[in-house]
């Protein structure tokens, strides 16, 4: 994986957190992750190049006047006011290669001298298995800061730990042991179809990650909440207002329109794309 800098910038040491998705159902964490990058005013700060994400491009999707400004799969933007680091991905990994993705993502980040990684995604809500919506919309978490993934500020903060996670489990236990280095040959994964209930969470991309960043000693923290397909506008506000909260990061001198706490990016005026012909009706 190869950083490319936008012409005349550098990386700024105070920009020490790190915030990125990892791709799951929804897209919860790219639109999080994008309402984050247009609220913060982050710009960019470069690329990066990876040939286990699929290419793609498009247009600027910050910005509704042109500046000739590309979206690409991996941008980096920064925002020194926030001191925030942000990684949007806007592409898959190639099937397989997932741990060796996280691996070199995770490089990047010590390399580049992150503390914090934050990481935002979503989960099927068809396999949660106590609905409790009596204080809204539940943020689960995972945390490197102790053995079990448990966090205290995340406690605090009244957000449950994700119950799936059992570092003793065969498959969490052979990512870390994949995201060490330290897996032989005879080790491998069970085969997709003979993969168990007690296998589903380990084998989502914010595993992978959490393992590598967690294996690379840094602070790694994910944020997660259950939904399904469809508007997941309302899940990305969710999990935004978390990664906030967690880094103690206060939505209100975001500066949105009018007065509102976010703003929104141009894109997504058309992610579900343009409104019907009302000459239809």
């Amino acid at each position: 994986m190869e950083f490319v800098r936008e012409e005349g910038k550098q990386i700024n040491e105070d920009c020490s957190n790190l915030i990125l998705p990892a791709l799951s159902i929804g897209n919860v964490g790219q639109l999080a992750v994008d309402l984050l990058v247009s609220s913060t005013g982050a710009e960019t700060v470069g690329y990066l190049d990876d040939p286990f994400v699929l290419p793609c491009v498009g247009n600027d999707a910050y910005r509704p006047i042109p500046r000739g400004d590309l979206a690409l799969p991996l941008q980096a933007y920064e925002s020194p006011s926030s001191g925030l680091t942000l990684v949007q991905q806007r592409s898959p990994v190639v099937k397989g290669m997932m741990v060796e993705y996280a691996k070199k993502l995770a490089d990047f980040a010590a390399a580049s001298g992150k503390k914090h990684v934050v990481m935002l995604s979503g989960l099927d809500f068809g396999r949660l298995q106590r609905i409790d919506m009596s204080s809204g919309l539940q943020i689960y978490y995972l945390s490197s800061a102790s053995a079990d993934g448990t966090d205290d500020y995340c406690e605090q903060l009244g957000w449950k730990r994700l119950q799936e996670y059992n570092p003793s489990q065969r498959c969490w236990k052979y990512l870390s042991t994949l995201a060490e280095g330290k897996a032989g040959e005879e080790e491998n994964l069970p085969f997709e179809d003979d993969l168990e209930e007690e296998d589903y969470y380990p084998s989502l991309p914010f595993a992978a990650l959490f393992s590598c960043f967690k294996a690379r000693g840094l602070k790694v923290t994910c944020l997660l909440c259950y939904c399904s397909e469809g508007d997941n506008i309302a899940d990305a506000f969710n999990l935004g207002e978390a990664a906030c909260k967690l880094l103690k990061l206060n939505p209100d001198k975001f500066h949105g329109e009018e007065g509102e706490r976010w703003i929104i990016p141009f894109s997504w005026k058309t992610v579900y794309g343009p409104p019907p012909d009302m000459s239809i009706f």
